[in-house]
């Protein structure tokens, strides 16, 4: 995952890049819910340092051994491929016996590839003990921690970046409102039916792609909300894919903040069966953003609907194996080939 970033009259406000440097290990258990944007728990997380990309990276905790080799993998493999040379690993348990085992094999497989591992640590919420073997000065028992006080929190409350309590706190974000959304079902239904087994004429494409182009560039320059009746029209719009794709073509990295902020207000109103585009775009900005997490939570919020949805698919895969945002290249050209006639 990266941090985000000034405001000019075409862009809204960016977040300023927030540096932090841990000396110890409760600064480490503090800046891990920064850079995430949510306190883990049942987790492996893994933040990673002296590569060009650097990224940082969270997994469930193995339910048992046989899942060890999977956890090991899905941290390695991403690291790997972006040049990772150093990391620091924390796994988030009460059990100290299955973490042990997946700290010895994470740290042997990092080792076996060249990637030096800076620093292990099981916290349980309240202590925090190395995860390898013994340090000195540190009992059995662990250190007891408290970091809601801790100055990198402070310094993300006062840049205006939201830590969320846990991960399923964060995805609740993303749930759908009923009222609002059943406002939304009236006006959707109201609607000539466009989907990808009822297809507008070339015209309708052509008209109804600008104004959705139109319509999501005005507010997330503005930072305003849509209507009910503008959010039906869109969601209406965006079951067909080029449609979607207007919608798309006017998110790049330096306005991506603004829709996060747009289209987590749209999912949120939208009824279940039209979430896929939504959400789509939503994790698609959330990566170019910089938030990591949130992405995730927005791949699934589709997927509860549509997991075969392809762009969806694609973006998941992108994140799985940490690909760089600045990997992709901004400027969809939805019209492509389109001729009114």
């Amino acid at each position: 995952m990266t941090t985000a970033p000034e405001k000019s009259p075409e862009k809204p406000p960016e977040k300023p890049s927030l540096t932090m440097t841990a000396r110890s290990p409760e600064d480490l258990l503090a800046m891990v819910p920064v850079v995430l944007g949510f306190t883990p728990e049942q987790s492996v997380v893994m933040l990673t340092f002296g590569a060009e990309h650097t990224f940082h990276a969270r997994v469930d905790v193995p339910l048992g051994p046989e899942e060890v080799d999977e956890v090991v993998e899905a941290l390695l493999e991403p690291a790997c491929r972006n040049g990772v040379r150093r990391v620091v690993l924390l796994v988030y348990s009460a059990d100290e016996t299955l973490a042990r085992r997946c700290g010895k094999a994470l740290e042997r497989a990092f080792k076996l590839s060249g990637i030096d591992v800076l620093e292990m640590l099981r916290a349980d919420g309240q202590r925090w003990f190395p995860l390898v073997g013994r340090r000195p000065g540190v009992p059995a028992w662990g250190v007891p921690y408290d970091i809601s006080a801790h100055r990198f929190l402070a310094q993300a409350v006062v840049e205006g970046r939201v830590t969320h309590r846990s991960r399923d706190v964060l995805a609740a974000t993303l749930d759908r409102r009923p009222d609002q959304s059943a406002t939304v079902a009236v006006l959707v239904a109201e609607l000539p039916v466009w989907d990808q087994t009822q297809l507008p004429t070339v015209a309708d494409l052509l008209t109804e792609g600008e104004w959705v182009r139109a319509t999501v560039a005005r507010h997330t320059t503005r930072g305003s909300g849509a209507t009910d009746a503008e959010v039906a029209r869109l969601l209406r719009g965006m079951q067909v894919k080029r449609i979607r794709d207007a919608a798309w073509s006017v998110l790049s990295r330096e306005v991506a903040e603004a829709h996060v902020d747009f289209w987590t207000d749209i999912v949120r109103r939208t009824p279940d069966p039209l979430v896929a585009p939504p959400a789509t775009l939503l994790g698609w900005a959330a990566w170019q953003a910089g938030h990591g997490a949130l992405a995730w939570c927005a791949v699934e919020r589709c997927a509860q609907v549509d997991p075969a949805y392809t762009l969806m698919i694609y973006l998941a895969q992108m994140l799985e194996h940490a690909v760089p945002p600045t990997h992709w290249e901004c400027g969809v050209d939805w019209a492509l080939g389109l001729v009114a006639g």
